[in-house]
């Protein structure tokens, strides 16, 4: 294997990876699915048009290997911070670094466009994403919100420094 091409690529996704995404986040919370509330879980693993909403909102990029959505995660411009939301790793992809690669890219793309902050909200449940969001500097708030349709989430941050 030559070790100078890259395993995977991470693109921004378009309608023809709107189907993909919201499979891809199904597979990655299903197994987390009685933890939700059923409205909350529907939010969590939204449908195709809900998946071109946020395209049209802002990016939303995705992580390709071998011609398959590895990864995704998407964000929303809110005044001076991004709001980073969506994010899934499939679940056989996990700690192999697809969600470094697309946190790491969110990071970046956040410093060099001038936000102040990163932001998200997750589910206390969610233990390996959290410990990744920390790894990456991200720090819990006080913020909101403080559930999804019932189900408990708390906020997280990054922010950088002017």
């Amino acid at each position: 294997m030559n070790r100078d091409i890259p395993k995977w690529r991470i693109q921004l996704a378009g309608p023809a990876e709107v189907e993909g995404i919201s499979r891809l986040l199904y597979e990655s919370f299903v197994e987390y699915e009685s933890l939700y509330t059923p409205e909350g879980f529907a939010a969590t693993t939204p449908k195709a048009g809900e998946i071109q909403k946020r395209i049209d909102e802002g990016p939303v990029w995705i992580v390709i290997g071998n011609d398959e959505i590895l990864g995704t995660v998407s964000a929303k411009v809110e005044d001076d911070s991004l709001y980073m939301r969506g994010m899934a790793v499939h679940p056989r992809m996990r700690g192999e670094g697809v969600g470094e690669l697309l946190l790491g890219h969110v990071k970046e793309y956040a410093r060099v466009s001038g936000f102040r902050r990163v932001f998200l909200s997750t589910t206390p449940f969610l233990d390996r994403g959290i410990r990744l969001y920390e790894k990456f500097g991200f720090k819990r708030t006080t913020e909101g919100p403080h559930d999804l349709f019932g189900t408990p989430l708390f906020s997280m941050e990054i922010v950088f420094e002017l």
